[in-house]
């Protein structure tokens, strides 16, 4: 071996028993963090790896990740909260350990660690989430969330009450805890205020557009104005969460599972709902107006989405469902301005047809309620068991309906008593036939 070949084996040596020693000294933690560093994909942005990155500006780094990337990534930030764990859980051993005011300084300690603990936790899961929502493998992502959520679920279950005080008033106090959490309830409390108004607003204007459409019921005006009144809530609502930071896409996939089980809940009511709607755009009747539905007659006093409500003439309020009212016979009486008063008066046999004629017309003629065109009918009508029978249409107007109706019985009936014509009540002839008395004598 020449002294050349020599030399290069010393110095290789040399160069080998210095790295060992150099490793040998160097501090577990700081072991532990090269491992954790060389577990990251070399090809991964140094920022997503910092510690101190806020949890706004690693979302928008994690974007452009790929899966492969994500899962590093997740794998990474795992060994920061592992590390920061270590670090608690020794911490918490040594308040064991401790009393009186060293056990109170540990305890101060022990909630800074656990504070920045939970910055990593939420920057772990905003990795996570990432991944998950990129199509990471389900296990894979399913491990990671249960990792954090016991972190976190042995935490609240290990710490004594004086280290949960200390952690809740400096969470109270953080920047980015209570202070934040108080500035976004007051954000959504302010955007409440101003989405009612701006809501309002926008009813009103919608009111006045639908005031230009012709043949618009009010019933079907409220609906539409309640609905773009609710819609404005809450389309505003969930852009003032998405702007907050706060992930909305698992609201719609609430509203989705919670819809579909309504849908088989309240079968019933869904079919109150589309009736409802049918009522609204076909307009049968509209408030105000005297109808017969449902079996009921009344006023239309209000009509929602799932039910009518009616006033009867006694002043009854009834609630009907609306497959009740659209799945009957509906009977609207103010859809015409004018109705035909039906009346029937009955006079004696032995009484004047022509007579009776006269006074009747004469009556009706002299009334100011009733219409002159169309002409009134007056006819003989039944040649009944007790009486013969006349009718009596006059045409009115159909607010005066009832009027004309209560004041033509009162006036035929003083009529013809002055008359002398009869109102005859129900008779009827008994005839007798005698029969042959039996013979005693056979």
């Amino acid at each position: 071996m020449t002294f050349l070949q020599t030399s290069q084996s010393l110095l290789t040596r040399f160069a080998l028993a210095f790295i060992a020693c150099w490793l040998l000294t160097v501090s577990p933690a700081a072991a532990q963090d090269t491992a954790a560093d060389a577990t990251a994909a070399p090809d991964l942005p140094a920022k997503i790896l910092d510690q101190a990155i806020t949890g706004k500006e690693l979302e928008l780094r994690l974007v452009p990740l790929t899966v492969e990337e994500l899962k590093a990534a997740a794998a990474t930030w795992q060994g920061y909260v592992k590390l920061q764990s270590e670090k608690v859980a020794d911490t918490q051993i040594a308040i064991l350990q401790s009393e009186g005011s060293v056990a109170q300084e540990t305890r101060q300690k022990l909630a800074k660690l656990i504070q920045n603990r939970q910055q990593l936790l939420r920057n772990y899961s905003a990795v996570v989430a990432s991944w998950e929502k990129k199509g990471g493998n389900a296990d894979e992502i399913a491990t990671a969330k249960s990792y954090s959520n016991t972190i976190l679920i042995e935490q609240t279950r290990t710490s004594d009450l004086n280290t949960l005080l200390i952690q809740a008033s400096n969470w109270f106090t953080a920047r980015n805890g209570g202070l934040a959490f108080a500035m976004d309830l007051a954000i959504v409390v302010a955007a409440l205020v101003i989405l009612v108004i701006f809501a309002r607003i926008v009813r009103k204007t919608a009111r006045r557009g639908i005031a230009q459409v012709p043949h618009v019921s009010q019933l079907l005006e409220t609906f539409v104005l309640g609905v773009i009144y609710w819609l404005t809530l809450a389309i505003g609502l969930l852009i003032v969460l998405s702007a907050l930071g706060i992930d909305i896409t698992p609201l719609f996939a609430l509203f989705g599972g919670a819809a579909f089980v309504l849908a088989f809940a309240l079968q019933d009511t869904l079919g109150n709902l589309a009736s409802g709607l049918m009522i609204m755009i076909n307009r049968p009747f509209d408030v105000g107006d005297y109808v017969s539905a449902g079996g009921v007659s009344g006023t239309v006093r209000s009509v929602s989405i799932v039910s009518t409500t009616v006033t009867t003439p006694d002043n009854q309020v009834i609630v009907i469902p609306n497959k009740s009212v659209w799945g009957n016979v509906i009977t609207n009486v103010n859809t015409s301005n004018t109705r035909r008063v039906d009346l029937v008066f009955g006079i004696g046999y032995g009484d004047s047809i022509e007579h009776a004629q006269r006074v009747l017309e004469d009556i009706v003629a002299n009334h100011n309620l009733i219409l002159k065109e169309p002409l009134p009918l007056i006819r003989v009508h039944a040649l009944a068991d007790s009486s013969v029978n006349f009718i009596c249409r006059p045409w009115v107007n159909t607010s005066n309906y009832w009027a004309v109706y209560w004041d033509l019985h009162r006036l035929v009936k003083e009529r013809f008593d002055q008359e002398g014509i009869s109102i005859p009540f129900p008779q009827r002839d008994v005839h007798m036939h005698g029969l042959p008395v039996p013979d005693k004598t056979e």
